[in-house]
């Protein structure tokens, strides 16, 4: 049970389902989440440790940069079949559509830089 409640605790918080539906289409560093959601880089950290205990999100370094994806779900079989199912859910939602819309807009190196 203690895994089925992580997850859905996880997926309780409006920001962290839209880092989910975000990292469905490519992997991003946390620079590129928190511009996309205008969080603080805390927050936005914060979200990202919530979702991977939940194991609902995997990272990878790769040089200096921490990429975020979407996790296989073969540690948590309730995080696989929510997750599944969230590729489904929600995409006709205008806060997720505008989401996706800015996505491709969102660009590490440009953000970084600041």
């Amino acid at each position: 049970m203690k895994q089925f409640i992580g997850v859905t605790k996880a997926l309780s918080d409006p920001s962290r389902v839209k880092i989910v539906k975000m990292l469905q289409h490519r992997s991003m560093c946390v620079c590129e989440i928190q511009a996309t959601l205008e969080l603080a880089q805390p927050t936005a950290s914060k979200h990202l440790k919530i979702l991977e205990e939940a194991g609902l999100v995997t990272y990878r370094k790769s040089g200096l940069w921490v990429n975020y994806s979407l996790a296989d779900g073969k540690s948590n079989p309730y995080a696989a079949t929510l997750l599944g199912n969230l590729r489904h859910w929600l995409d006709s939602d205008p806060e997720v559509l505008g989401m996706a819309k800015r996505l491709p807009e969102i660009n590490r190196e440009q953000i970084c830089k600041r």
